[in-house]
């Protein structure tokens, strides 16, 4: 108790106003512990964490060498921060995975192609395996060329490919083609997963198509629009996208090629952010 009230960081969460939870103050001893455990059942010497982890890395390190009486050690590195210099990890609520199914190719690639020239330097250094005087030759470039982000794609590059192999870069590259350059090409050589992965929240509907199907019972279908004249109108009113195409003719009837993908799939978009995903079965 007497060593935790002592840490800095302690007393100003203490004299804050939001004052610290019984959890946080006593995280530190159950990491203390968690290392105990490990050295005792696992061998474990050594605990790893951010330098804002030092002060919990210290107290497994004390309760260890009174307990057992050997030598451990604790290492600390710089955290990795956000475009926005906060932390980034499962706390802060916008951690990037290694797992896909947490962090498709795609999400990995566009963190790392965002990431802004005061980081991307340091990050190609840290998360590639590219020699440093190549690195130094591509921010070079970089200072003549911005607009071009050579760094940002590099390393968004590397760094996929490292972690989801060059079928995952791959991958990443055609979602990205297909959402921010709007082409028809990459979403028609998307599979499902991709799909579902690049648009995550898009409801993702399997449907049969029927002889004369218009865009309108294609929308009321999907679910897309609401019921009577106002989902008529969203439609002759330009807010309805196909394949990125804009329909402005509830009446049109679908068309394979245009509003069916030789893939068997449909893209549909309501307003500026709402997508659906079409399914055709037996297509």
């Amino acid at each position: 108790m007497g060593t935790l009230l002592s840490r800095q960081a302690c007393q100003a969460r203490l004299e804050s106003d939001e004052g610290m939870s019984l959890a946080e103050f006593l995280y530190p001893a159950l990491q203390a512990y968690d290392f105990l455990h490990l050295y005792q059942h696992h061998g474990c010497r050594v605990q790893l964490g951010g330098t804002d982890q030092m002060g919990n890395i210290m107290s497994g390190y004390d309760l260890v060498t009174k307990v057992t009486g050997e030598e451990v050690f604790g290492i600390t590195v710089p955290l990795i921060t956000s475009t926005t210099g906060d932390k980034l990890g499962k706390s802060a609520g916008n951690a990037v995975w290694l797992n896909r199914d947490r962090t498709s190719p795609f999400e990995l690639y566009q963190f790392f192609v965002r990431q802004q020239d005061r980081t991307v330097g340091r990050y190609l250094k840290l998360f590639t395996f590219l020699p440093l005087a190549e690195i130094d030759h591509t921010m070079e470039m970089h200072t003549k060329e911005p607009e071009k982000w050579g760094p940002q794609k590099r390393l968004a590059a590397e760094v996929t490919k490292l972690v989801h192999g060059q079928e995952g870069l791959e991958s990443a590259k055609r979602c990205t083609k297909a959402l921010y350059h709007n082409s028809l090409e990459s979403l028609e050589t998307m599979s499902d997963q991709e799909l579902q992965e690049l648009f995550r929240e898009a409801p993702f509907t399997e449907l049969l198509l029927e002889p004369g199907m218009t865009v309108l019972d294609l929308c009321r279908k999907a679910k897309a629009i609401p019921d009577g004249p106002r989902g008529y109108q969203m439609i002759t009113n330009g807010g309805v996208s196909i394949n990125y195409i804009r329909e402005t003719n509830a009446e049109a009837v679908l068309i394979v090629g245009q509003h069916i993908l030789k893939s068997g799939i449909s893209l549909l978009k309501i307003g500026k952010k709402n997508f659906y995903i079409i399914k055709w079965l037996q297509f």
